[in-house]
């Protein structure tokens, strides 16, 4: 069996948004810097930028499932998952990123 990398831990909007109706505490967090962040960003997300995410961590509730974002996802928004995931938080990425979230 394969091991699981950071680029395997993806979730769509669909998926996403099923989750929240199951009931699931969902937290987005862009990790694009602010210029970005400012420019379009998906409603509710929190922007804390890839480099400042390990020392933010205490902001996060254990029982949230935390979805990082960043452009068109997949490269900072899977650094940023795994980064929480060592940190033992439930997290994943938004495939598609924050310009396929409004497509």
């Amino acid at each position: 069996m394969e091991k699981e990398t950071m680029y395997d831990n993806c979730l769509t909007k669909e998926e996403m948004e099923a989750k929240r109706r199951a009931g699931n505490r969902i937290q987005i967090i862009d990790v694009r810097n602010p210029e970005e962040f400012q420019e379009k960003h998906i409603p509710g997300a929190m922007n804390i930028p890839l480099g400042e995410l390990e020392k933010s961590v205490l902001k996060f509730d254990s029982d949230v499932l935390l979805v990082t974002a960043c452009g068109k996802g997949g490269g900072r928004s899977a650094k940023g998952a795994e980064t929480l995931r060592q940190a033992g938080f439930q997290s994943a990425w938004l495939c598609g990123g924050t310009f396929g979230w409004f497509d």
